[in-house]
């Protein structure tokens, strides 16, 4: 923690996010591996909470310093991001502009509704200024943010750019850095320590804060990113863009050249579930009644199954998921509920993704 004591820090968090047992889970997968999960989904009073959060602590600071009128994001119609950038400007007392892009290939199903419900409805509730862009998905700058931006500015307003996961933002790994302190006390109140610490990863910040956090304690090859994106070079490229970046702010003073990313439960595309992530949804559901979404946290989970079905992570450890949030956005149940289940969850690749990489089923 000494390492962040220079940053000044705006509490938006209830304190330390809890550590919950999946007791069911890790029976159901054999019993060999004992799984734990970090509930980022229950960390705040803000909106749906989540891992948007513990970055805002980090960035809200220079924002109130800066007396800015308007915070203005980047996400999908349905981006967590973009709705927890809402919720911090409510409570900060200050307006927020959203560009919501399509970065979903919509199911034909959904397209009455799609951007009417969920994220984006709890969007509009709040006040929030939301503007729909037909561009489709990418982790990196865009024009149609920008031209937010300049348009609050050419009308008089001091706007504060956030980008698309607060990933680009300077300041965006350093919750993280913190989520891995966090961990470190947690693991001495329990008696525990944890072996290994799953993630998903799209824009990076998420996953580059807890690879350097840990890197601190010399623990950065026990963190393992899964890959969401679908893009898995660019997502690789940025996180680790990320990981020196902030290992650089915070005066850790090492540099890194890879982490470990697993590339291959996160297609067929950003935000479409392929059937792992279906049926890990289903069976975390129904071994612990706890919820993850189809987008981020189904895909995690999935590489969490597909890891421990094949052996990859050693008999007697004990794993840390990471439970990033997501559970808001209920508006693709229906169709996850339509696709039918299975009994048996052993991951075997059935197919390739349109970035060539396998997509995994447990079936």
């Amino acid at each position: 923690m000494a390492l962040l004591d220079k940053f000044e820090k705006y509490p938006l968090l209830f304190g330390p996010s809890p550590i919950s047992k999946f007791d069911n889970l890790s029976k159901e997968l054999g019993g060999k591996v004992k799984i734990y999960a970090k509930r980022e989904d229950r960390n705040s009073g803000l909106a749906f909470a989540g891992n948007k959060l513990r970055k805002f602590e980090y960035i809200v600071p220079e924002i109130i310093a800066g007396d800015y009128t308007h915070i203005v994001s980047i996400g999908g119609i349905q981006s967590n991001q973009t709705l927890m950038t809402i919720a911090t400007a409510c409570h900060l007392g200050l307006k927020a502009v959203t560009v919501q892009e399509n970065w979903v290939p919509i199911p034909e199903a959904e397209k009455a509704t799609y951007d009417k419900v969920g994220n984006i409805e709890a969007a509009r509730i709040m006040g929030g200024d939301v503007r729909l862009v037909p561009d489709g998905f990418d982790i990196g700058m865009r024009k149609s943010f920008d031209d937010a931006l300049t348009e609050l500015t050419e009308k008089g307003y001091k706007p504060y750019p956030v980008p698309a996961g607060c990933s680009e933002h300077k300041y965006g790994g350093l919750g993280f850095v913190g989520f891995a302190d966090e961990v470190v006390q947690q693991e001495k109140e329990l008696g525990i320590k944890f072996d290994k610490i799953v993630v998903c990863c799209v824009t990076g910040s998420t996953a580059a804060g807890i690879f350097v956090g840990f890197a601190q304690y010399g623990r950065e090859k026990d963190v393992i990113a899964i890959d969401a994106s679908g893009k898995p070079d660019n997502t690789f490229a940025q996180t680790l863009k990320i990981i020196n970046n902030t290992s650089e702010l915070i005066g850790l003073n090492k540099k890194f050249d890879t982490f470990n990313l697993d590339t291959r439960f996160g297609g067929p595309v950003y935000g479409i579930p392929n059937e792992g992530t279906i049926e890990a949804i289903k069976l975390l559901g129904r071994t612990e009644g706890t919820l993850t979404d189809p987008v981020y946290e189904g895909k995690s989970m999935a590489g969490l199954i597909g890891l421990i079905r094949e052996g990859a992570i050693e008999e007697g450890s004990n794993v840390l998921y990471v439970h990033l949030g997501g559970n808001d956005n209920q508006y693709v149940l229906g169709s996850i509920n339509a696709m039918g289940s299975s009994s048996r969850y052993e991951a075997v690749i059935i197919a390739e993704g349109s970035d060539g990489n396998p997509v995994p089923d447990f079936n």
